[in-house]
């Protein structure tokens, strides 16, 4: 996992990085980016097996981390701000409690230092078994996916990882390998470690996947941690709520300065 990631970069300043979620990339985050990059360096990177970033094997939190790490080293993003959305809050997470990498602060998004129950694994399995032969435009695409995933948001967001050239198709994100690894991706792997620097965990009120339970096991990884609602909000929260959610990163990052 040597390879450079690719990624997106706006704006000028102290850099602030933002990690995209499970089957998503960098252009998931380019409004919210947009909107940061009157303040920030704002650089966007396609995990591993994600967008058009090279595959790997190794999917495991730790070794997310250090990828993140040798990006951080080699685009010279010293002391940055990371923003982390999902399988992305769990990756910054990682690399905090690592205490290999100097971090300013973090915003963890949707996402809470802990394992999950749900696998996603349907909708891998939709995913792996489309008929990429009979595939030649979107459309094709979306029709074939809708009777195993009927939300048609869900299906846009996922199509987004298909690639159709030349009236052929093909998947650029790894699904054997996310498949295999998911255990690893819905598990958080650390107990004792803790990053005791300004957190906000940002999470949708409709959401599941942040509750008062998990209040206790931030508060142990994030002892600084304070977290804060958008309203009416999934866990798409970045796409739902745009607005809301970079102004909420904004004014922590300047409440947390003074």
């Amino acid at each position: 996992m040597h390879s450079p990631l690719s990624f997106r970069e706006t704006g000028s300043g102290q850099p602030l990085i933002i990690l995209h979620g499970l089957f998503g990339s960098a252009i998931n985050w380019r409004r919210i980016g947009d909107m940061l990059k009157s303040h920030w360096r704002v650089v966007m990177p396609d995990l591993p097996n994600h967008g058009n970033s090279p595959w790997s094997d190794d999917m495991s939190y730790p070794a997310q981390a250090q990828v993140l790490k040798n990006f951080i080293i080699r685009h010279d993003l010293s002391n940055p701000v990371i923003v982390g959305h999902s399988m992305g809050g769990k990756v910054a997470m990682a690399l905090a409690l690592s205490g290999q990498c100097l971090i300013n602060r973090l915003v963890i998004v949707d996402i809470a230092p802990v394992s999950y129950p749900h696998s996603h694994l349907e909708l891998i399995q939709a995913m792996r078994t489309l008929p990429l032969s009979q595939i030649s435009t979107r459309h094709d695409a979306d029709q074939l996916l809708a009777p195993a995933i009927p939300t048609s948001g869900l299906r846009q967001f996922l199509l987004q990882n298909l690639i159709i050239e030349n009236r052929q198709a093909r998947w650029r994100i790894n699904l054997p390998i996310i498949e295999q690894q998911m255990a690893l991706l819905t598990g958080f792997p650390f107990n004792e470690e803790n990053f005791d620097l300004p957190t906000l965990f940002l999470h949708g009120s409709k959401s599941d996947y942040l509750s008062a339970a998990d209040l206790p096991i931030i508060k142990k990884f994030f002892p600084q941690a304070v977290t804060l609602s958008i309203d009416d909000a999934s866990h798409w929260l970045h796409v739902e709520r745009p607005n809301e959610v970079a102004r909420a990163i904004q004014g922590f990052l300047n409440k947390s300065t003074d």
